[in-house]
């Protein structure tokens, strides 16, 4: 009897533990599949056109479309505003000032009737009267500058006007005096200046400038020219005035000429990027800092064996690291325009506002031995004014958007700040008050001694600073609501 109840026991734990076995095995292989072993099922992959997949083709194709008509409409709208700084210039070429000062047969050089200055002012209202598309073209009377050529000079460095003809006192006087006396030493150029500084902004000499007024130089130079062999033809009345002329041939041909004095030269030639293209740079290093550094500040919040950071102080924490590190990036970025021999150091020997500076010796730099620390304390606050921005849009945003916005900053701050806003459309005015305008306009100063506007120029850029430090923590916050929320800014990933 004992021994039947103790066969039966073990045969009921022997059935237990098989049953317990078969649920083991059972859920073995559930657990296989959740955790994504080898023997675990996985749905078979099925052809683009396959019927399961309709849904998902019709929500990709939807959503393809929205985001290409939205690029497409991006880069119409933002890309447009780069091609549409030179839209119509040349009817805005007469924003673009030049002087035409006639001393000509001014005291003690009025023994003769002028004939040069008259010529040349007629000549220019003539063509202003024409209302053809040039150049700002303006005759001032020499009263405005006291009677003194120096101070038309002063004129131009002010930024006053772009370039200035001036004719001599003694134009018309030298040239009675070499053919009445056979001078031989007579120089045509010592007739007219040109006078100008094309570090001001080489793009607007070179390509719009420099090309009408070398037109402007020839007609004058014929017109007077011709009018004066008439009056010399006249006075040749015996043969001691024929051999004077012959000796003196350059006082019939050209006659006159155009002494070029170019202020503030545009030299080294590596300062084109430094002034340009090589800004656009400093938009970009101060874009990607943000992706680059965020994930440093986030260490902060993620509860990794330390408690999180309280967020205020995350928010003071980012913004000091952040101007900390354009600090840094700044410099080295300033160190490139030293290290390509660009001139911080030696004084130019022509220390005058109205002589040229002296090529030789590099470009003038406006501080001498200081004139570094103001270069990279200019980089400093552009990127603080460039980059804090970038870090707020960046927060609101999010991705991908991000690269949209870094078009839009690169482009509207490009377009108004590496071409002249004066022969821009009226649209651009809002461009004296962008980041990269100021930045280029202090660095022409700085590195050419040009008309000094450094004061304007860093009160921007600390605006620019100031505005977006208040609006950080605002953003930081909206970036953490956005975490909380799981808000996503991107349709395709709805």
């Amino acid at each position: 009897m004992l021994r039947q109840w103790k066969q039966r026991a073990v045969g009921s734990k022997n059935a237990s533990n098989t049953a317990s076995d078969g649920q083991k095995n059972r859920e073995e292989p559930e657990n296989d599949a959740e955790q994504g072993k080898p023997n675990s099922e996985t749905p078979t992959p099925v052809g683009f056109w396959d019927p399961s997949l309709k849904h998902v083709r019709n929500r990709a194709f939807g959503k393809w479309i929205v985001t290409t008509a939205f690029l497409m409409a991006f880069i119409l709208a933002v890309l447009s505003i780069y091609w549409g700084v030179f839209f119509q210039v040349q009817q805005r070429l007469n924003h673009l000032l030049v002087y035409v000062v006639d001393f000509d047969g001014q005291y003690p050089h009025n023994t003769n009737p002028p004939l040069v200055g008259p010529t040349i002012t007629q000549m220019t209202q003539q063509m202003l009267a024409s209302h053809e598309p040039t150049l700002g073209f303006s005759v001032r009377s020499p009263s405005e500058f006291n009677n003194d050529p120096a101070q038309v000079r002063q004129a131009i460095y002010n930024f006053d006007a772009w370039a200035a003809i001036i004719i001599n006192p003694n134009a018309t006087s030298l040239l009675y005096s070499a053919i009445s006396t056979g001078n031989n030493s007579y120089d045509p150029l010592g007739a007219c200046q040109l006078v100008y500084q094309d570090s001001r902004d080489d793009t607007n000499w070179y390509d719009f400038m420099l090309p009408i007024i070398s037109v402007y130089m020839t007609q004058a130079q014929s017109m007077v020219g011709t009018q004066w062999a008439q009056i010399a033809l006249q006075n040749a009345s015996d043969t001691a005035t024929l051999r004077n002329i012959q000796a003196v041939p350059q006082a019939i041909n050209p006659a006159i000429g155009f002494s070029e004095f170019n202020l503030r030269p545009f030299y080294p030639y590596t300062g084109i990027p430094a002034v340009s293209i090589g800004l656009i740079y400093l938009i970009i290093i101060s874009f990607f800092s943000f992706s680059v550094y965020l994930p440093i500040h986030m260490q902060y919040l993620n509860p990794k064996g330390h408690p999180p950071l309280k967020f205020y102080q995350l928010i003071i924490w980012r913004w000091c690291a952040t101007v900390s590190a354009y600090i840094f990036l700044s410099l080295v970025y300033s160190f490139i325009s030293m290290a390509f021999q660009i001139n911080f150091t030696h004084a130019n020997p022509i220390q005058s506002e109205t002589q040229v500076t002296d090529i030789a010796y590099g470009n003038p730099p406006a501080y001498g031995n200081g004139t570094f620390p103001v270069y990279w304390m200019l980089n400093f606050f552009g990127m603080i004014a460039l980059g804090l921005a970038c870090e707020n849009v960046a927060m609101i945003v999010g991705a991908p958007w991000m690269g949209c916005w870094l078009i839009f900053w690169v482009i509207t701050n490009v377009s108004t700040a590496f071409y002249d806003i004066e022969i821009a459309p009226s649209f651009y005015r809002w461009g004296y008050a962008w980041p990269l305008h100021s930045v280029v306009e202090g660095s022409r100063h700085i590195l050419f001694d040009l008309h000094p506007r450094i004061g304007l120029d860093f009160s921007i850029l600390i605006a620019w600073g100031a505005v977006n430090t208040v609006f950080f923590p605002i953003c930081c916050w909206f970036q953490r609501w956005k975490s909380k929320k799981h808000i996503t800014e991107y349709w395709v990933a709805d």
